[in-house]
């Protein structure tokens, strides 16, 4: 296969070490997965490279089928087959993951890593209370006594501000709006303490009041509990709203990382420029900007640069060879961050895939 990755010495360029020089909590090295079709292998991820540090926020942001929720059910090995993981290393608290059998990530499920569902009427079981499964997680990971889950799951859902939570508790997931399913999902990943929460697309289908109130809840509980929170959105308001760093992907690869405040003050990829470009703001009756033609499918990428047939600056080498990373100056902004303490971004470093801002090409 192509794409195939080398990991760095520790300590040494591009070895995943977090901002501030701390290791991180998430390295992730080179993942490419994707799925067994027609006796050939079609990959959704290609090639992935990103750590997360402790009570830090790294927004994964795309176009629907751009690989963002493949990459995060890869991460906890729950991709299911014709799905399959064909390369690269997820090390979390120093262990691989990948190299862990089922037994054992079902330990580090739920009790180390919390993961809220893109779909929380889907995600929740329909036949079994609120309640019942937020005590069955707590018990599978020893976290409570059967005498002691319930009043446990009470505790739980009063922390994310579930209303009348001891009647809420024995209610059943279609009894619940769409914004408290959601709450008690965020209950269900947080109730075993993780280090590390994924949320893909917590948002999705919550009107604007309930999307506000569910964000200011994961910040909430993130400076609570010192989480590290990767989350996966399509929605560049909740990454303007939640990120400290974003990882912009197309067609299964990151193509930009940067700090938040440099990423909109400065895009440097054609596609996080049309993406930038595309949110409603000007004046009255102006037309809204789009980016042309689609997201090719996974099984007919073009041979090079994804984004090429869609890129109003495409030229050789784009259509014929992958870019690899060009790590740009910082710009150095200094912002407020709603309450936490100022946070130098030029600490973090600008990265892009795309030849108008080096020769770089990607490994093969």
């Amino acid at each position: 296969m192509s794409d195939t990755h080398v990991d760095a010495e520790p300590g040494a360029a591009g070895s995943g070490l977090g901002a501030r020089g701390s290791a991180p909590l998430l390295d992730v090295r080179g993942l490419t997965a994707g799925f067994d079709i027609g006796g050939r292998f079609v990959a959704a991820v290609t090639n992935v490279s990103f750590h997360l540090t402790g009570g830090e926020t790294l927004c994964i942001v795309g176009e629907s089928g751009s690989g963002k929720s493949v990459t995060a059910l890869s991460l906890i090995k729950l991709i299911s087959r014709p799905g399959r993981i064909a390369a690269g290393t997820v090390t979390f608290s120093g262990r691989n993951l990948l190299t862990l059998g089922e037994r054992e990530m079902q330990r580090v499920r739920g009790a180390e890593i919390g993961f809220v569902f893109q779909e929380p009427m889907t995600a929740l079981n329909p036949v079994l209370t609120i309640g019942s499964q937020i005590e069955e997680t707590l018990r599978v990971h020893g976290k409570a006594t059967r005498r002691t889950a319930r009043a446990r799951a009470v505790e739980l859902l009063d922390a994310v501000s579930v209303p009348e939570p001891r009647r809420r508790v024995s209610e059943y997931p279609h009894q619940l709006s769409g914004g408290l399913r959601q709450r008690a999902l965020i209950a269900m990943a947080l109730a075993c303490d993780p280090r590390l929460l994924i949320a893909d697309e917590p948002t999705t289908a919550l009107d604007v009041t309930i999307q506000a109130q569910i964000l200011e809840l994961l910040r909430s509980m993130q400076q609570k509990l010192g989480l590290a929170l990767l989350l996966i959105t399509h929605d560049l308001g909740v990454v303007a709203e939640m990120a400290d760093r974003v990882a912009v992907m197309y067609a299964g690869r990151i193509v930009e990382h940067a700090a938040v405040t440099d990423l909109f003050a400065a895009p440097k990829h054609p596609y996080t420029q049309g993406l930038l470009a595309s949110i409603p703001g000007g004046a009255p009756g102006s037309r809204l900007r789009a980016i042309q033609g689609t997201v090719p499918t996974l099984g007919s990428l073009p041979p090079g640069c994804s984004f090429t047939p869609r890129c109003p600056h495409r030229f050789e080498p784009c259509p014929t060879a992958h870019p690899g990373d060009t790590q740009l100056p910082p710009d150095g902004v200094l912002r407020p961050e709603g309450g936490r303490s100022f946070r130098l971004q030029a600490e973090v470093p600008h990265t892009v895939k795309c030849y108008l801002h080096g020769p770089a090409v990607e490994s093969a």
